[in-house]
Order: C-alpha cells, then structure tokens, then sequence
C-alpha cells in the first residue's frame, strides 16, 4: 500500500473496536494464475435477493465453490448455507462483518450484492485484500467512488467485473454492433426505458432492528440514522442514503446499453432530468417517474423511468400501463429495437442478421471466472472502467433532478426542445401518471438543472457547477470510508 491508503485503512481499523486492520497477503488469486483444474473459491457479500440469485448461479457454474457468506443479517445464514452444502457437501464460513471476511485467505474472488452504498467500499476493500471483484449494479453511489474502484482494480491487479449483464448477451452486442455500423442510418436518438412496477411502499415507524441483524454494519459508509422497517431489505433502494433510485436499480442496465450503442461514449457533454415522487403516503425519496437527456456531440442519450405502471402478467389495454425494459435505437432511416429494423416510412419491419462479436461464453458470471483464471480483463464482459462510465450517468441525471425545482404540469412552462423523441418521453410520464389517477392541474414535477460536465476531470462545470459537484462525493461514516487515494 502506499502511505495515503494504508493511513487510511489504519485509521478505519483503529475506529473498530472488534475487528483488525486486514493485510493484504497471498492468496492463489493475487500471486499465480489459476490452471484448468483449480477451483475458485468464492464469497458472496450480501445474499438476501440478488446475493441468493449470485450463490445459485456459481451453483451452475463448473470450477468454482461458494465458501464464504457475509451479510450483517445473521438470519440468512441457515437458507444460504444449506443451497451450498446441497451443491458442494460443506458448510460455508459465515461472517456479519466484511472485514473479518477478507482477513481470511482461504477464498479467491468475492462476489458482492450488498444495498448500493457499499458496492464500492467493499470493492476497494476486495482488491487491497488481493481478492478479484465481481460487484452488482450500480458500482458506485456517487461519481468518485467509482472512479476510486478503476484506480484499486489497476493498482492491485484484479479483475472486477460489473454487473451489467447484458453485455454478456451475445445477441446484444450483435444488436449494438449493427446500430453502429450504420447500415440503417445514421443513430440520432439512443434511448432506454424502464418502466417496471414501482408503487408507494407505504410509511414504517423508526423501530429496533432486528436482534439478528447488525444495524451498524448494514449502515456502512451512511449517516448514522434510526432503523425503520423501510431499509431492510430492499426498499432501500429508494432513499438517496443508500439507493440511487430506480434509474440505478433496473435503470443502469438499459442506460449502459443506451450508451453502449454510441461509438466512444464515456461522460455527456450536458445532461439534464425531470419527474418526480408520486405515491401516496410514502416514505421514499426517489422519483418513481423521470425522464433524462445527455448529450453526446450530435446524438442525444434518453431515458425514461415510469414507475406507476402495472404489472407485465395483467397486460392490460394500454401500452402505457404496461411493464417496459428495453431500448430502442432511432436512426435517419427509422428504429431498431429487439434486433429488428423498423423504417420510418413505414416498410416491412427487418430482423437482423446476427453479426459475430466476442463476448466471452458462459454469461456474466462466467466471463468472471474465466477473467480470474487467465488474468485478461479482455475476457471480462463488462469491466469495472465500462460500469464506470455508465454509472456516471445515474448520478448526473440524479444530481439534475436534486438541483432542480418544482413547477407545474403548464404546456406553457415546458422548455424541452425540438427534439421529438425527448417530448413524446415527457408525454409518455404525463400520461401514465392519468392513467394512475394523478390530477396533474393540481400537481408538480421537479425541472432539474441543466449541467454540463467535464469529461477529463469527472467533474461539473459552469453554471450550477459549484453545487453539482457537491454530489461527486459523500461524507462517510468512520470507519467505513471509501478513501481519497487507494
């Protein structure tokens, strides 16, 4: 470690009255490169619903075993324990703490699926322990964090893939491929929707947590703050102490496609967004409904949040009502989505041929595994810079909306721009907040602030700069701090 760092992880441990400052030794993962009959031996950090889903897919995955679990929720650890001894016939090590867990050697890669505002410490904690990364979207919480995990992936030589799993798709990238290609005209509009069912979670008094729970662990990197039955589990997701709303839940993967399919894409030269919280008697702080631009030179990155949508099994009439994840790529020559050409003058709609691209077999997970084995981060699908970037595109549209205002469904109060696929989004949300009984005479939306970024520095410049930029970081809670030099 270098002086900075290792100030830092020895101020964290000293803040620890239970727990040792762990040291970074040789494991099999950080010395050698493991060979065709070594078994990767694997911790999920996390293992309520995503973590379980991690488990039962290295469960079907060959040369690997989960051999350690740590989540602060000591209740899991009976279910989880029993889907690995039925698969590999050992009880796993369980831990409440993270860093009890890395102190031990005795596994290689961690695989962490914890509430968001602890992908990115535990990352960086990961690497300087010598462990290689495979963390749930969103990387970050915020801007900096995730650029400090591209820094502690290089400096310490692990693999860390993120997990956008749809660039482990190989007729995705075929799609992308095509888009870019422009055999179907030139992209103008690169757009991603999710509209999933996202209603009000109702308002839970402040109580105790749960004996078996360590509430102080699950806070992490958060301010110190009173449990209430809201945060665990999952509903987290829509408080700005832990969650990045639903743009960065379901959002961030159809967001990475979006910029996925514009050649060279990392950070927008201006981004701005709009909507709003709209649920009754809730407690959430999200917006449920939002719609985001980003400019990238002459094609516009758009994305659409509705929340008050029904389910996809009711399939009701209207297509607004409907559950909706995916992306559509608009072109001079007309769209292309779910790998079909449609033209804009109405032609026959095109499926598309499938193109060859690499994208390395055996899904997400097991593009990990083979990164770990032979060390390229090539053979990573979806790389811990790639999540980076796109994640930057949660916390800018998410800054906007923060920076923003509350105004009036007025038609004469709407600036949007010529830009027709950005207005038909904004009529999109309107709509479906009537479908779902909204008043909109009597109702606001927050209009964010237009931003403009710097694409070398990461950071926000000119007009509201000074308060944007108060979002690239957090102030963390001793001693879980993600450091400033890793």
């Amino acid at each position: 470690m270098n002086k900075i760092s290792r100030r830092a992880l020895l101020k964290s441990a000293a803040a620890s009255s239970v727990f040792p400052l762990f040291t970074i030794g040789g494991t099999k993962s950080s010395g050698q490169i493991l060979g065709a009959n070594d078994v990767i031996r694997v911790g999920v950090a996390g293992i309520h619903g995503q973590g379980r889903a991690h488990i039962e897919q290295y469960i079907g995955l060959p040369g690997c075993q989960v051999t350690h679990l740590i989540d602060p929720d000591a209740r899991l650890f009976e279910s989880r324990s029993k889907m690995v001894q039925d698969k590999w016939g050992h009880r796993p090590k369980c831990f409440q703490d993270l860093r009890e867990a890395l102190n031990d050697k005795e596994f290689d890669a961690i695989s962490i699926a914890t509430p968001n505002h602890w992908h990115s410490l535990a990352t960086i904690w990961a690497c300087q322990a010598g462990k290689d990364v495979y963390v749930e979207k969103p990387l970050s919480h915020n801007i900096t964090e995730g650029r400090r995990c591209v820094e502690a992936a290089r400096r310490y030589h692990r693999i860390v893939q993120h997990g956008t799993q749809q660039r482990s798709n190989s007729w995705q990238a075929s799609e992308i491929a095509t888009v870019q290609s422009g055999k179907y005209g030139k992209l103008l509009v690169s757009k991603g929707y999710c509209c999933k069912p996202r209603w009000s979670i109702g308002h839970k008094p402040i109580a105790p947590a749960p004996s078996e729970v360590d509430f102080n662990l699950w806070l992490g990197p958060a301010p110190q703050q009173p449990h209430h039955g809201n945060l665990v589990h999952y509903n987290w997701h829509w408080f700005w102490d832990f969650g990045n709303g639903d743009i960065g839940n379901q959002g961030i993967h159809e967001l990475d496609v979006a910029r996925w399919a514009i050649p060279g894409a990392t950070i927008p030269s201006r981004v701005w967004s709009l909507g709003g919280r709209f649920a009754e008697a809730d407690q959430g702080q999200t917006p449920n409904m939002q719609m985001a631009v980003y400019e990238y030179g002459d094609v516009t990155l758009l994305f659409e949040v509705r929340g008050l949508v029904r389910g996809a099994e009711e399939k009701p009439e209207s297509l607004l009502s409907r559950f909706k994840v995916l992306n559509e790529f608009y072109t001079t020559e007309g769209m292309i989505t779910n790998n079909t050409f449609f033209p804009k003058n109405g032609g026959q709609p095109q499926k598309l041929d499938k193109l060859d691209v690499k994208v390395t077999n055996g899904g997400a997970w097991g593009s990990f595994l083979k990164a770990v084995r032979s060390r390229n981060v090539s053979d990573c699908n979806a790389d811990v810079e790639i999540g980076h970037y796109s994640c930057v595109l949660i916390h800018a549209a998410n800054a906007s909306y923060r920076l923003g205002n509350d105004v009036p469904f007025d038609p004469k109060s709407q600036k949007l721009g010529d830009n027709r696929e950005v207005v038909e989004s904004f009529n999109n949300l309107q709509a479906n907040l009537k479908e779902a009984g909204v008043q909109l005479n009597a109702a606001t939306y927050r209009m964010g602030r237009t931003l403009t970024m710097n694409a070398q520095k990461e950071q926000y410049i000119g007009d509201g700069a000074k308060e944007a930029n108060a979002f690239l970081s957090r102030d963390y809670r001793a001693p879980f701090v993600v450091p400033h030099s890793v």
